[in-house]
């Protein structure tokens, strides 16, 4: 093993609320590395994102090469071997992650924490997939040798949403989420509900979403006049900037509702059978998990009183 490693990788692919609550440990290893070159690997929707950090003096997107497609990844090999990485931070701990630190063979390979068989400092806890993601990658870390990691942080973020023309105050309103995970979302009937109440307390209903959601949020905005629908309209930081001037947020437990918590917004997430929110439950200064078997079963008058509004 090198004494101090001076040339680090740091693997974190995705998803965008794996990526938020990664910001911790990444935090961590950065101080804990202080006069190292480090380089990220992540997928091409977070590169910029993270670039913005600036714990990384590089930022690589990973292609994710199909399996039968070598020439992808013989040029990955060549790439992770030429770079003689002295370490490797995998937070991903995927198949596919782990297979890179196979990719690397034959020759030598850098210590690498994580859990591919074999690794230097091999995350070993039998029961890491019953930990919610921040605790097990905290711990992950300490058996690699960093003992303070902070919890997940989007201080570095600025960024400015005069543009959108928004008066306080507003309520960030997040009803999509993945399209094939409908039993994760919240009625929409019952957002449009909401955002009328919010808007009969003078509080404009701002809506969240990438293009995919459009449906959700449309229809909120379609029969709620005072909402403001900024679907497919804002990035990752001007999403971290207008949760700070919102004095709330409501949504399914999707990306976006990482962000907006971990931004410090007060912060209601809603939770079905679907995902455990004890494993994957967002993480920020003030959030309530409201949790339903069924979401249908979850009133528009608890999701209410929840928000705490004055």
């Amino acid at each position: 093993m090198t004494a101090s490693p001076q040339n680090i990788l740091v693997i974190k692919l995705g998803a965008l609320g794996d990526v938020v609550q990664a910001t911790g440990p990444i935090a961590a290893i950065r101080a804990h590395h202080k006069d190292a070159r480090i380089t990220l690997l992540t997928g091409p929707a977070f590169a910029e994102f993270l670039k913005e950090s600036g714990w990384f003096d590089d930022v690589w997107v990973d292609e994710r090469p199909g399996w039968k497609n070598w020439r992808a990844w013989f040029r990955l090999r060549r790439r992770l071997k030429c770079a003689r990485f002295d370490r490797v931070y995998d937070l991903q701990t995927s198949d596919r992650s782990s297979g890179y630190f196979y990719l690397m063979l034959p020759g030598d390979r850098p210590e690498w924490s994580g859990i591919a068989r074999c690794a230097s400092h091999l995350h070993a806890n039998k029961k890491r997939d019953d930990m919610h993601t921040v605790d097990r990658q905290a711990e992950q870390l300490n058996m690699a040798g960093i003992q303070d990691v902070p919890a997940p942080s989007l201080d570095w973020v600025n960024a400015d949403v005069s543009r959108f023309g928004i008066e306080e105050p507003y309520v960030l309103l997040v009803p999509g989420g993945s399209s094939h995970r409908p039993e994760k979302r919240w009625p929409v009937g019952a957002y449009t509900e909401l955002a009328r109440r919010l808007s009969a307390r003078g509080v404009t209903p701002v809506l969240i979403g990438a293009g995919a959601d459009a449906h959700a949020t449309g229809t909120v905005d379609s029969f709620c006049k005072e909402a403001r629908d900024l679907t497919a309209e804002t990035s990752f930081v001007e999403i971290v900037a207008l949760a700070r001037g919102a004095v709330g947020a409501v949504g399914n437990d999707t990306g976006p509702m990482h962000i907006i918590s971990t931004a410090g917004c007060p912060t209601v997430a809603l939770y079905s059978f679907a995902s455990d929110p004890a494993l994957c439950a967002q993480k920020g200064s003030d959030v309530t998990i409201l949790r339903r078997d069924l979401l249908t079963e979850l009133s528009v008058d608890e999701v209410e009183a929840a928000l705490k509004l004055q």
